[in-house]
């Protein structure tokens, strides 16, 4: 089944120019079938790059999916066209009387601050309270990871000395978890972050499972026990390039900037990167749609509680 998105978002074409099965939206709305309503809040600055990594994990599923995207009240970005907001986002006031299959919160790199800080964190805070009534499963990446746990559960983020920034070998707790299932023992993600949770934080709370771990990148992937809340700290979904032009932007500036861990070539910047993550993030987000969206959502999505 296709990925249903609005006809004139930037995706499409790159989308379709990957061999992705898309369908807009004007075809999708004739056709006789209930599709998984996901929302995705999107902090990122430069919205349309995170939006495209986004929706291509999404396509990777014969399950029918429709996109809502969303971006916060309280902060308007600097690195997104308006008009490109206007077409296709809403705010959250815009659909909290709604339901939804699903919902990703991204990361933001706001790690600097404190969660009490950031200028939408009390949007943010509403946001994460609602999910959980109006919801089915949410996923949390990386800052929003953070920001999830900290909310519900007090967890602390820790800075770090150095920036966490490449692609690390994590491993998996319990591989008949269903998020895992098909991992193999050992698999990459990219991290690019300056904080971290600790798995010393986690382990006392009852209501949560450290189901990855990397001996170098720490705690990856954390979920309540009923699934409704799946909170990763690494970037799956970045594409083959994100961390090159991450660490040049970074150089540019002048900003310390370690070369991204067991990314490039040889570790050679001028040589170019080898992508070795494809395969699980693509089964991370297609494993999350079938076993905690659509084998848990109700037909009548007004009946999730």
């Amino acid at each position: 089944m296709p990925l249903n998105i609005p006809d004139q978002l930037p995706a499409v074409d790159i989308l379709q120019e990957e061999n992705i099965f898309v369908m807009r939206e004007t075809k999708a709305i004739h056709q006789d079938i209930r599709p998984l309503r996901i929302a995705i809040l999107n902090l990122m600055p430069v919205k349309i790059t995170t939006e495209t990594q986004i929706l291509r994990m999404l396509s990777n599923t014969p399950l029918q999916v429709e996109i809502v995207l969303l971006y916060t009240r309280d902060h308007r970005p600097r690195n997104t066209p308006p008009e490109h907001l206007q077409s296709f986002y809403k705010t959250f006031s815009d659909v909290s009387h709604q339901k939804f299959d699903g919902m990703i919160i991204t990361g933001a790199p706001i790690e600097h601050l404190e969660f009490e800080e950031v200028n939408y964190w009390n949007e943010l805070k509403e946001i994460m309270d609602w999910v959980r009534h109006n919801v089915m499963s949410t996923l949390f990446i990386c800052w929003g990871a953070q920001a999830g746990l900290f909310h519900y559960y007090g967890v602390p983020k820790y800075k770090l000395s150095r920036k966490m920034f490449g692609v690390f070998t994590h491993t998996v707790s319990n591989p008949r978890i269903p998020l895992i299932r098909g991992f193999d023992d050992e698999f990459l993600a990219p991290h690019s972050r300056h904080t971290e949770i600790r798995g010393s934080d986690i382990r006392h709370i009852k209501d949560l499972i450290i189901v990855s771990e990397s001996r170098e990148a720490g705690v990856y992937i954390v979920m309540t026990k009923d699934g409704r809340s799946i909170f990763v700290t690494g970037h799956s979904e970045y594409d083959p390039y994100t961390l090159r032009d991450e660490y040049l932007r970074d150089m540019q500036k002048g900003l310390p900037i370690d070369i991204p861990r067991n990314y490039f070539q040889q570790d050679d910047p001028s040589k170019p990167p080898v992508v070795r993550w494809k395969s699980h993030a693509n089964l991370l987000y297609y494993n999350w749609l079938n076993y905690y969206v659509y084998q848990q959502t109700p037909y009548d999505i007004t009946a999730i509680a």
